[in-house]
């Protein structure tokens, strides 16, 4: 537990933290709209609190300390954490609100995007803030309200609804497969084959699948995203192996064709993921009642204890 005794008034924090980002016990106290008296006051309270010096008085100039150069790094992100949540806390009563939403760059860019302006013609009081991730990450320790993972990440207290399952395609430019003739699967072994970074066992189960093996000594190309493998591809710099919703577009103007032999399964999907704790914040709710609709089905839900 913490102590209840170290715990700063919000009013001397923020007193502090204005001082700290101003320079200044003057520039505080206009931009809070106080004296500044009032402002060096709280910070002197602040002080004695925590036994430690967090400005040095230098000349009619106040310096930050070391400890004052941490505290005021901790106190501007709190603060930040706490107006966060009060605005979600606000948006209970009224629906609307903020989500932060993590997305696959190249989903969300094929996918989710152009399918966005649907959601926001039911929910106009709600923003929604993207931001791209492609490797895991900490929910919790960034803010971030839910996320669309390939993977179910398995983590403490998150709840998970998968919504598409994937089967990875192989493809090729036209030019590509006339030039090497890729007319049955063990042709690729002839091919530079296009690989997105976190799926290195992706073609190995590919030719496996097909009753092959794969050689290790075949040239690969790797790319951090999705979105790159397909341009590659469509370059004709390889053969691909993507997920079949992201190159729908491409099979279907002719720069990609997809290639002999099954698709694959690599244990993927698309998963919805989001802490417990958030499961009935308003605007989460309102986006993943939205996208399940939007994709036709109830989706898997699991969560991890």
């Amino acid at each position: 537990m913490f102590s209840r005794r170290l715990i700063p008034s919000t009013a001397a924090l923020i007193a502090f933290e204005a001082a700290a980002r101003l320079g200044g016990f003057r520039a505080a106290a206009l931009e809070l709209n106080q004296t500044q008296g009032a402002i060096s006051r709280q910070v002197a309270q602040l002080e004695g609190q925590l036994g430690v010096v967090l400005f040095e008085r230098v000349r009619q100039r106040v310096v930050l300390t070391p400890a004052g150069r941490f505290l005021a790094e901790q106190a501007r992100d709190t603060l930040a954490r706490i107006a966060q949540a009060a605005a979600q806390t606000i948006a209970f009563a009224g629906g609307g609100g903020t989500l932060d939403l993590a997305i696959l760059p190249t989903f969300g860019a094929r996918w989710l995007i152009p399918r966005m302006g649907g959601f926001f013609a039911r929910h106009r009081d709600i923003s929604v803030n993207f931001s791209t991730r492609v490797r895991p990450f900490n929910l919790r320790a960034e803010g971030i309200d839910a996320a669309i993972m390939s993977v179910d990440p398995g983590s403490t207290g998150l709840i998970c609804h998968r919504f598409f399952g994937e089967e990875l395609v192989p493809v090729a430019a036209p030019a590509l497969v006339a030039r090497l003739g890729l007319h049955q699967p063990a042709d690729l072994a002839r091919a530079t084959l296009l690989q997105q970074e976190t799926r290195p066992t992706a073609w190995g189960h590919w030719f496996a699948a097909q009753g092959l093996t794969a050689d290790p000594h075949q040239p690969v190309l790797v790319f951090e995203q999705f979105l790159l493998v397909i341009r590659a591809a469509v370059a004709g710099l390889g053969c691909a192996l993507v997920p079949g919703i992201l190159v729908a577009d491409e099979l279907a103007d002719g720069s990609l064709c997809r290639l002999p032999g099954q698709a694959g399964q690599d244990g993927g999907g698309y998963h919805l993921v989001y802490p417990a704790e958030k499961e009935r914040y308003a605007p989460l709710v309102a986006f993943r009642d939205w996208l399940l609709a939007e994709v036709g089905e109830s989706g898997n839900t699991s969560v991890t204890d």
